[in-house]
């Protein structure tokens, strides 16, 4: 599969490649996330929560309301988190947080979200789903499935009517694929998808070339342990089974799918699932795939001058989708 071209590429001059460079070298005397070992997700976790103590009043002291929400389809109950600005909503936002599928919460996301409610007037809902290893990955992705058909179905009558755009990161960009290919089992609520943003996602539960390949050097993830890792989120399962959609979204029927905007680092071992599943997408729906120089997985949330370039290049597709709509409607 050929690679898809951005159509508004990511600028990468030479300043922004010295600052990528320099965070790098701070980024590599970091421990690397590794999924194979469960103290590790553990500890992330509690830090985690400490770190999102008084995250609804800090929200609240930035003009946007939270409220916590239960989401249901056929019984089947999931916690949300509905994030939403003081002025007029033109869209959603459904968003599945990182973490890889093993840590994370709905909160985990605030400051992205509310960049998204400030940068393209929209609301927020973000899923908090259950957790790995606790919860098998298919018990994972009913939860999601579970909330989208939730939202979709007028779950929020506020937000009823408004277009949806899904929303994942790394884990995140799995999740949110696969509960689009499920979704098209239900073509009236998949009609209200608009589009989706995914960041570096994971879309072959076997490995693509680069995760295979992937050095001890890996920054932020543990490039030798990633195979492993993923056999480990799917026990008892064949290659060949772990190959077969939605578990992997690269080998689903992306007819009909909605337009895309996706990224991925240089530096990222999962950089050739981006890529492979925006050749594919391109053929299906149309795609904005962008590979970044330099940059690591999770690039987006590092305090370079390339993250932020590529969050407002996300921002600034979801906008020009958003006027799209308006001017076919005019």
């Amino acid at each position: 599969m050929s690679a898809v071209n951005a159509t508004t590429p990511i600028l990468a001059d030479d300043a922004a490649l010295a600052d990528a460079r320099a965070f790098n070298r701070k980024l590599a005397w970091a421990p690397r996330f590794k999924m194979r070992h469960r103290f590790m997700p553990m500890l992330i976790q509690g830090l985690l929560r400490a770190g999102q103590l008084n995250a609804n009043s800090r929200l609240r002291r930035c003009g946007i309301a939270v409220q916590s929400m239960m989401a249901q389809a056929d019984g089947h109950q999931v916690p949300v988190r509905m994030l939403r600005g003081a002025q007029p909503v033109s869209a959603v936002v459904l968003d599945f947080h990182g973490g890889g599928w093993a840590i994370g919460n709905a909160a985990m996301d605030d400051d992205q979200n509310a960049a998204f409610i400030d940068d393209c007037g929209v609301a927020v809902v973000s899923v908090d789903y259950r957790l790995a290893p606790g919860t098998p990955l298919a018990g994972i992705m009913a939860d999601c499935l579970a909330a989208a058909r939730w939202l979709l179905a007028g779950g929020v009558p506020s937000l009823n009517g408004l277009p949806v755009f899904v929303v994942g990161e790394s884990a995140g960009g799995h999740l949110a694929a696969a509960t689009l290919l499920q979704l098209k089992a239900w073509p009236e609520l998949f009609r209200r998808i608009h589009g989706a943003i995914l960041y570096y996602g994971v879309y072959d539960l076997t490995g693509t070339p680069s995760v295979h390949n992937a050095p001890r050097e890996t920054l932020v993830l543990d490039g030798p342990g990633m195979p492993e890792a993923l056999r480990r989120l799917t026990p008892g399962l064949t290659d060949a089974a772990r190959r077969t959609a939605p578990l992997s979204p690269l080998y689903g029927d992306l007819s009909g799918m909605p337009p895309a905007w996706m990224c991925a680092g240089t530096l990222d071992p999962l950089r050739d699932d981006s890529i492979a599943m925006a050749a594919r997408w391109q053929e299906a729906a149309g795609c904005d795939m962008h590979l970044v120089p330099e940059c690591p997985h999770g690039f987006i949330r590092f305090p370079t001058v390339l993250g932020r370039r590529a969050v407002g290049s996300s921002h600034a597709w979801l906008r020009a989708q958003l006027a799209g709509k308006l001017e076919l409607t005019a």
